[in-house]
């Protein structure tokens, strides 16, 4: 009997880019920057994001989203082929893609237009310019990143080093399907979708939290696809600290959001589900490894 080695059957597939590595450091450190800049503010009751608006969770959800990916970005070289990071690196090209157009769509709103303070006003340029950079950055890397020849996965096809059982699959479908639905509901219907928001929101805010939770579907239902959690490691660093820090926000800010209504209810599913979905994964992720070192000790007896 013999046993597959991880490092051989995971890392089967497009040679990673560099310039992917690249990007999701530099996006890493800007992340971890200006989203704890927004969750700070958001903590201390000051909505200081990049456009006006009503109420400072907003703005502070989308900065708890920036710093809790953040680390997981740091992860990227750390893989073998392009298989192993597109459950993040996919949803994160949205994000940058999805905030630079809804930034644009309202350039009305942005601080430097509606005369705000200065500081926030110089914030809000370079927010533009830098994603402007980062979007076009990530468009670019995504084609090299495709453009490369893909190291055949065999004749039988590449197995799973740890698939994810059969059970886990119900709850994930869900969890994506939840944030991607509200993600797009939000994007593209903010008007009406924004008005279901346990919170006040403008259009700007609809969007940009759309944008957020259509990567965040995304992500989920990418990782359903890959069917094995070797192959998501990034994606599973970042997904229980994501969902830490915007319960962080929300707590902090919880005199702002209805609770009571349905979608206060929902909002609270959905966190604790994305929640539930990293922390699980990861004790799967371990179980397996522990039951491929069993396994290989037993082969070597």
């Amino acid at each position: 009997m013999s046993v597959v080695p991880q490092e051989t059957a995971a890392g089967t597939g497009r040679a990673l880019s560099p310039a992917v590595v690249v990007l999701s450091g530099v996006v890493g450190g800007i992340s971890a920057t200006v989203g704890t800049l927004l969750a700070v503010a958001s903590l201390t009751g000051h909505a200081a994001g990049a456009w006006v608006s009503p109420e400072a969770l907003s703005p502070g959800l989308v900065g708890a989203a920036m710093a809790g990916v953040a680390p997981a970005l740091f992860t990227v070289g750390r893989a073998r082929v392009w298989e192993e990071v597109r459950s993040l690196v996919l949803p994160l090209a949205i994000v940058l893609v999805g905030l630079f157009t809804v930034t644009l769509l309202n350039a009305g709103s942005l601080q430097a237009v509606r005369g705000g303070p200065l500081f926030l006003a110089l914030f809000s340029l370079g927010w533009v310019a830098t994603l402007g950079v980062l979007a076009l950055a990530a468009l670019g890397c995504l084609a090299a990143q495709y453009r490369s020849r893909p190291a055949g996965d065999g004749p039988n096809g590449r197995r799973p080093v740890a698939p994810l059982p059969a059970w886990s699959k119900p709850p994930l479908a869900v969890v994506g399907s939840g944030w991607l639905g509200i993600g797009a509901g939000l994007l593209f219907f903010p008007a009406f979708w924004g008005a279901l928001l346990p919170w006040t929101v403008n259009r700007a805010d609809a969007q940009g939290l759309g944008v957020w939770a259509l990567a965040l579907g995304v992500g989920v239902l990418g990782s359903l696809a890959e069917d094995d959690l070797a192959r998501i490691r990034p994606a599973l660093k970042a997904v229980p600290v994501v969902a830490l820090a915007l319960a962080v926000v929300l707590a902090a800010r919880a005199a702002a959001v209805d609770w009571t209504s349905g979608p206060g209810a929902a909002l609270v599913a959905l966190v604790a589900g994305l929640f539930t979905t990293g922390t699980t994964g990861h004790w799967l992720l371990a179980r397996s490894a522990r039951r491929g070192e069993a396994l290989q000790g037993v082969c070597r007896k």
